[in-house]
């Protein structure tokens, strides 16, 4: 048919949500998608998987346990695609399978992602090809090299279709993977990635989704328009451990195009047809792999000499003569003064040299400075809303307990958890104590009526003065410790009653300067705000709608009457959550200072933060062992 593609090839995309650690179910479940994607029409040709699609990608220590061979896993997934094809009466035909597991290989274990032939009716599966990560990441969130090998191979090879390669994940993120696999005359390269989503702040680019998937995208695009091959990402998407994954998969075509993009957050499968000889028009129209080509023995030729650290030979040609200066002139070049064009804003002088030249007026405030902490709210709700239903999902729970304190931290929660498992699967306590504002009371009823959740008050009056009648000499700090303890004492009992977990409420300020009762306001095994800031609170509490005279009070812990945070921490929050956004993010005191903050409110946040540490860590155990849990013993808490 007229306008059909030339060359067409069909593929499927799938981001899925793998079962951390259970490699059984996670193949039943991949067998079944491969039977469902040969039940589609048109029927892609081959079905790409994301990276540790069989086991999930957090899981530690377990890494021993859920690796195989590659051998056994196409035998397995081509049992299983064969079964679900019986089930569901779909013929099992011949499909291609690009799919991220933990392999073994020659004694030791790997990230690697295999390319496989299953369902072939004329023998067992082939595996055509091998990957093993070459870059892994051991930093920030992510600690592969202490669990898995490098790779150290970056190779095309030969499909039914055409050439491929695979990169997984960070591999994507060094220039010279695309590149290798592009000269080794891949038409395809397979990205499958276990990407956990960062970044909050809102964005005026387009794309959907937290920062992070802004930053793969551009990736992606850079992979396949730089040299001119189709680009195919398949992210994870669930929770682990508390890190998100995004999903956000896509399709680039070969001038950088993204022809396709699947949703944030959720499972789902794409499927996309290509035409092969787009490849033909976009390098014909940038043949940029073609002139690396050519200059590649030149740029290997560079590259020995840096690694060999030969010296750099200056090398020039002294002034041109009389002729070519008055050349110069006759076509237009002018010497002397220019004027400042008039997009730039003089506000701003600078100095270089002697002379004082102007510079853009946001220069030092908007840029090279910490990440912003304004928030994409609706995408902060999508987040947060998922993360606590995957993590009740997973640890086999339906129903929430929140201690509910009229401010804004458990307020925030407590619509959270009612958007994520329904207004009937939580329940809010009130544990007021004799001293309590009875505003706070008040306030807390107006969440309860807003959101239609259960409600309990109990007042622990009588159990924390029956303690402190022991201890009549009591200063104020060690009784408001005794109430808050109190507090999770009875938290914890009702999530027993009502076989619920209860939630945490601290913010991540409160967390940072140790403002929070040890073993108390930091022991709920779920937090969904542990990482926002409290300004990042307030701002989420008024998009969620939590009722305005909640967000503009005065954050107290009320624990004493007339206590204010900010009065006990000598510092707003606003100025707070700047500063520890700065020091976290590894900015000096003199970058600080030159951003306006005083020595006195950096000694005070720097003390706070420095002197809790102990507040954030486990108990200190002394380690006897080879298998010291928490060290070396180490397994997710959600595996």
């Amino acid at each position: 048919m007229p306008g059909d593609p030339i060359r067409p090839l069909t593929i499927a995309i799938c981001q899925f949500a793998p079962r951390k650690g259970d490699t059984v179910a996670n193949l039943q479940r991949l067998g079944a998608l491969c039977a469902q994607a040969a039940a589609l029409d048109p029927r892609p040709q081959l079905i790409q998987f994301p990276e540790t699609a069989l086991s999930g990608y957090f899981v530690e220590g377990g890494v021993r346990e859920v690796a195989c061979t590659a051998g056994a896993l196409a035998n397995d997934l081509d049992d299983a695609y064969r079964t679900a094809c019986a089930a569901s009466g779909v013929p099992s035909v011949a499909i291609d399978v690009v799919i991220g597991f933990y392999e073994r290989w020659r004694d030791t274990l790997h990230n690697s992602a295999a390319y496989l032939t299953i369902g072939l009716d004329d023998g067992p599966p082939v595996v055509r090809h091998v990957h093993r990560k070459n870059y892994l990441p051991t930093y920030g969130l992510f600690d592969e090299e202490r669990f898995v090998e490098r790779g150290t191979d970056i190779r095309a090879f030969e499909t039914p279709w055409g050439r491929a390669a695979i990169l997984v994940c960070e591999d994507a993120w060094h220039s010279m993977s695309g590149m290798i696999a592009a000269l080794d005359g891949a038409q395809l390269v397979f990205v499958s990635s276990a990407a956990p989503a960062r970044g909050l702040w809102p964005r005026d680019d387009g794309i959907p989704g937290p920062y992070s998937a802004a930053r793969w995208e551009r990736l992606m695009r850079d992979i396949a328009e730089e040299h001119g091959v189709y680009a195919s990402l398949a992210n994870l998407v669930g929770t682990e451990g508390g890190k998100r994954f995004f999903g956000t998969s896509m399709l680039v075509g070969p001038a950088g195009d993204v022809r396709a993009r699947m949703p944030v957050w959720d499972e789902s499968m794409m499927v996309i047809t290509l035409d092969l000889d787009d490849l033909v028009r976009a390098r014909a129209d940038a043949p940029l792999l073609s002139d690396l080509r050519v200059a590649l023995p030149h740029v290997l030729e560079t590259v020995r000499r840096v690694q060999e650290r030969t010296p750099l030979l200056l090398s020039y040609d002294g002034p041109e003569p009389a002729a070519a200066d008055l050349l110069r002139g006759a076509r237009g070049f002018q010497t002397g003064e220019f004027p400042i064009p008039e997009m730039v804003d003089a506000d701003v002088v600078g100095r270089i040299g002697r002379e004082e030249v102007p510079l853009m007026r946001h220069a030092m405030r908007d840029h090279g400075g910490p990440p912003s902490l304004t928030i994409d709210a609706a995408l902060t709700e999508q987040w947060l809303t998922g993360f606590l239903r995957e993590e009740f999902t997973r640890r086999r729970f339906e129903h929430a307990v929140v201690g509910l304190s009229g401010g804004v931290d458990s307020a925030v929660t407590a619509y959270l958890a009612a958007r994520a498992l329904g207004p009937r699967n939580v329940t809010a306590v009130r544990l007021p104590y004799r001293t309590s504002s009875a505003e706070s009371l008040e306030h807390a009823q107006l969440v309860i009526d807003a959101l239609g959740i259960h409600a309990r008050t109990l007042d622990i009056s009588g159990a924390v003065d029956g303690y402190l009648a022991l201890e009549p000499d009591a200063d104020a700090a060690r009784r408001g410790n005794v109430m808050a303890r109190t507090r999770m004492i009875a938290l914890f009992d009702l999530s027993a009653r009502y076989r619920a977990l209860p939630l945490g409420t601290g913010n991540k300020t409160e967390r940072l300067f140790g403002y929070f009762t040890w073993h108390a306001d930091d022991s709920p095994p779920v937090n969904a705000i542990g990482d926002l800031y409290k300004t990042q609170v307030w701002a989420l509490a008024r998009h969620l709608g939590v009722p305005d005279v909640i967000v503009r009070k005065p954050a107290t812990a009320d624990l004493i009457v007339g206590q204010t945070d900010e009065a006990d921490l000598g510092i707003s929050y606003a100025r707070a959550d700047e500063l520890l956004n700065g020091l976290l993010h590894g900015f000096t005191h003199d970058a600080l200072r030159a951003r306006g903050f005083s020595p006195d409110e950096l000694a005070l946040v720097e003390r706070r933060l420095e002197s809790t540490h102990w507040k954030r860590r486990p108990p200190a155990t002394a380690l006897v062992s080879h298998s010291g849990i928490g060290e070396s013993y180490l397994r997710p808490v959600d595996y």
